[in-house]
């Protein structure tokens, strides 16, 4: 973008953000909002894709929707008989979708012999009031930049006020221990609480909010932008103050000293930066009973819930991306700490069986369509890499009364890895194993690999195997190498760099690459994830 083009979205986030904040809604008005979603999910499906798509002549998918044979009146037609789900099921055999690495521009289409070039930006919804910007995925450079309106803030912030009245959590005082933009987690978070009129009185990020280098300055203007503005209009924004992943203390305390003034409070977290909180609380003798952590960014596991609850602590999770938002609301009535109600009002999704690159083995992934003309890309059938357990159940909770009867859980990506909130693709770091380290420190592309695993505290670890045969002297030599790489690729690189060094993410194991049973070296290996 250019700093004209800038100038005019600050504007507009401005403008729009005065009315946003003074316009709060209530918890009714959020009931009635997923209602009336609800009830009007296929005409909204509808009117997406009859001016999204087929009224939008750069659409990937028209050439698409051509060769599978299928105009806009089929669409309706088949959706009026059938249903949305359905539809979309047989669009989807038709072969119209879109792989993960093709909706994030990573590779051309190819469809019936044909080949259709695209961009990291060919599904931006073309008709959006784009009001700011965050950067997804992509932690070595080639991340995707989202574009943000606030009308999809708001229809979130009323699944989100629904949820958290079911978690008792509205009322409460709230912390944020989120990032400043490129990442959107924190802005985010902040503003959908103020949308109801409850925003959190602290801000920590991981990130210097302050930084103010080249690369950053947009970013840290339009984060710092937002509670100037909010302050302007009487919201009282707090500032971000820098809290680093080794600094959990510094939460912990507030955390402690508001629940013996309040009786509990809320802090949002990716899930290892919550068990950070409630370790460092242990170390430090408070008591954190009355805390309540909404978490995200990886996975639930276990152990990580283990690790929360035990200081007396209660946790619940959601599941989104940026490309869509959040989409998934933890249930108040759960099977498991990661059982969460899909947000059939915002979004569709069917499962598809997905290959798991290397291997024989096939997972149910979450395959996405938008449905709502505020959503930030125009996603048809766009393959996730995520999947899990996809059930149609009632659980008594105020989502499922609400009509949200659709439960997801057991979510695992098959072609990512995470810490510390950090998204990590394996395609992103291929050029990483396969060039950089082979290059500096010799050896082949064979010879290294990636690992997720958790460790004895449930803290997740990004493990770098290495084979013996290759001489290195010093092995953190190899982990400055590929935290260089990714602070020179981009600012979201440079950010996630910033918090996996933190939280020494990064570890350096020797032994000999793992090989699958089809003979397949993976760069990028999951640990017993595919065991049922």
């Amino acid at each position: 973008m250019s700093i004209l083009d800038d100038l005019k979205m600050y504007g507009r986030f401005a403008f729009g953000l005065r009315s946003f904040l003074r316009n709060t809604i209530t918890l009714d008005d959020a009931r009635r909002t997923i209602k009336h979603l609800l009830a009007e999910r296929e005409n909204n499906f509808l009117r997406l894709v009859e001016r999204g798509i087929y009224g939008y002549k750069k659409s990937p998918y028209l050439p698409l929707l051509k060769i599978a044979g299928c105009e806009f009146g089929d669409i309706k037609t088949m959706v009026r008989q059938k249903g949305l789900e359905e539809t979309l099921m047989a669009l989807r055999e038709a072969g119209v979708y879109v792989t993960f690495e093709e909706c994030k521009g990573r590779k051309t289409i190819v469809r019936g012999g044909r080949e259709f070039p695209i961009r990291a930006n060919s599904f931006d919804n073309p008709f959006l009031k784009v009001q700011y910007y965050s950067e997804s995925g992509g932690s070595t450079g080639v991340g995707t930049r989202v574009q943000h309106d606030l009308d999809h803030l708001a229809v979130i912030a009323a699944h989100e006020m629904v949820t958290y009245d079911a978690h008792g959590v509205v009322d409460l005082p709230k912390a944020e221990w989120r990032g400043v933009l490129p990442d959107g987690s924190g802005i985010d978070n902040m503003l959908r609480l103020s949308h109801y009129g409850r925003p959190p009185q602290k801000w920590f990020s991981p990130l210097n909010p302050y930084d103010f280098s080249p690369s950053q300055f947009k970013y840290r203007f339009s984060s710092l932008l937002t509670v100037i503005i909010g302050r302007m209009v009487g919201v009282p924004l707090p500032w971000p103050k820098q809290v680093k992943v080794e600094e959990a203390s510094v939460v912990a305390h507030w955390a402690a000293d508001t629940i013996k003034k309040e009786g509990s409070c809320y802090i949002n977290a990716p899930v290892s930066r919550a068990l950070r909180v409630c370790i460092a609380a242990r170390e430090e003798g408070l008591d954190l009973t009355g805390a309540v952590f909404k978490v995200a960014g990886e996975p639930v596991t276990p152990a990580k819930v283990k690790g929360i609850t035990s200081i007396g602590a209660r946790v619940f999770t959601t599941y989104g991306f940026s490309e869509i938002g959040r989409i998934g609301m933890g249930c108040s009535n759960p099977v498991e700490a990661n059982d969460l109600h899909l947000c059939k009002s915002i979004c569709a999704m069917i499962p598809y069986e997905s290959p798991v690159p290397g291997t024989d083995i096939k997972v149910p992934a979450f395959t996405f369509t938008s449905i709502l003309p505020t959503a930030p890309l125009i996603l048809l059938n766009a393959e996730s890499d995520d999947y899990g357990i996809i059930e149609t159940r009632s659980c008594g909770c105020p989502l499922d009364e609400l009509g949200l009867t659709v439960h997801l859980r057991g979510i695992h990506s098959y072609e990512k890895l995470t810490g510390e909130g950090v998204t990590l693709l394996g395609s992103d770091m291929l050029h990483i194993l396969e060039e950089v380290l082979p290059g500096r420190f010799g050896g082949s592309p064979l010879d290294y690999q990636l690992l997720e695993e958790e460790d004895k505290d449930g803290f997740t670890r990004i493990i770098l195997i290495i084979s013996p045969k290759v001489n290195i002297e010093n092995e953190d030599e190899v982990i400055k190498a590929i935290l260089d790489f990714m602070k020179k690729s981009s600012a979201m690189a440079d950010s996630a760099r910033n918090i996996w060094s933190q939280a020494h993410t990064l570890k350096v194991r020797r032994e000999e690459p793992r090989w699958t049973g089809r003979g397949k070296l993976m760069s990028l290996h999951v640990e017993n994830r595919y065991k049922k």
